[in-house]
């Protein structure tokens, strides 16, 4: 998803919307950018930072304490537009979707105080479509939510709206296995601003193991944001209020089931910022209309950009961490930033 405003478009019919469609993805993607038709090595370069605002030691940002991050680029012209990330068990090796319609895979690096200090054995791939056709149009495989359970990868897809599940091991060079039922009427998805976030909520949760899915700005009657439960006894359809000018990004679970939401502001007037609203996950539940704290509320005063991938990474019992990655847009005024908090 392009950090800008959109016009509020329903989809309707496939047929009426395809100009706007074909229009939308012009934009969002240069013509010439090459694709990756097999697995590719990506050379990365890093450079690391301990302060969340330049020349300051402070620490503790709202409820979150800030551990480090880095900047990181590529010779690679693909390497960027990360939508969605996810880390293994072992909280180094992650899945990335990147909204080009590719995968991203690699490892974090840490230095001697176990802060990030940069990535490794980073590869990529062009998604393969239903049709097992790979190097596909940005608008077919506009890739926004990421999310991992035993054996599978479930992507969500923008523009044409989609859940889409890939074997795991072996995702990066498979077509889809099957396709989740969709939970949304699609007249009510807004053709670039569909299903932001897919988050696997945890056992120990109200919820159970099961897929949730929330859009970025499609709205109900009352100006909500749409989401579902997919599967599970509460299975069904709730809203997360929204706050203008804040459109959701991503989320990710904590280990008690809490909803973590990240948070996009980008407005001439208001210009850039970032947040992550925590969303009690016992208020999750079909007709709801969810809401919760603001852990942290950021601008470009400090080390932030188009931040669009959150995920949860428990590394004690005691020390729950929360990294955040930007999408570049593949421009160079962005940069791609991944951040790493401590839950307070």
């Amino acid at each position: 998803m392009r950090a800008e405003p959109a016009v509020p478009q329903r989809a309707g019919g496939l047929a009426r919307s395809l100009p706007a469609i074909i229009l939308s993805a012009l934009l969002c993607l240069p013509l010439g950018r090459p694709a990756a038709a097999e697995i590719t090595d990506v050379p990365v370069s890093s450079r690391a930072f301990s302060q969340f605002v330049p020349g300051s030691d402070q620490r503790v940002f709202g409820k979150l304490e800030f551990l480090g991050g880095i900047g990181y680029a590529s010779s690679n012209s693909l390497l960027g537009a990360i939508s969605a990330i996810r880390f293994r068990e072992d909280k180094q090796q992650f899945v990335a979707a990147l909204d080009t319609g590719h995968w991203l895979t690699g490892r974090v690096e840490r230095d001697a105080d176990g802060r990030l200090s940069g990535l490794a054995d980073v590869k990529v791939r062009s998604m393969f479509d239903k049709d097992g056709q790979d190097e596909n149009f940005k608008f077919k495989m506009d890739a926004e939510g990421l999310a991992l359970r035993e054996g599978e990868v479930l992507v969500s897809f923008e523009v044409f709206h989609r859940i889409d599940v890939y074997p795991d091991p072996g995702f990066m060079e498979a077509r889809p296995k099957r396709h989740l039922p969709f939970p949304f009427d699609p007249r009510e998805m807004r053709i670039n601003r569909g299903m932001e976030t897919l988050a696997m909520s945890p056992a120990a949760g109200p919820l159970g193991v099961t897929p949730v899915a929330v859009t970025e700005r499609s709205l109900d009657a009352d100006g909500n944001v749409f989401a579902a439960v997919l599967e599970g006894p509460r299975k069904g359809l709730f809203s997360v209020k929204r706050s203008d000018p804040w459109d959701i990004t991503d989320g990710a679970f904590l280990p008690n089931g809490d909803l973590l939401l990240l948070e996009r502001r980008f407005r001439l007037s208001d210009g850039m910022g970032m947040r992550i609203r925590r969303i009690d996950g016992d208020t999750i539940r079909p007709g709801a209309v969810v809401d919760g704290d603001v852990l942290i509320d950021a601008d470009l005063s400090q080390q932030i950009d188009n931040m669009e991938g959150l995920d949860v990474v428990v590394m004690a019992e005691d020390d729950v961490r929360v990294i955040v990655v930007s999408d570049d847009n593949h421009s160079i005024l962005q940069r791609n930033l991944m951040l790493e908090f401590r839950l307070k």
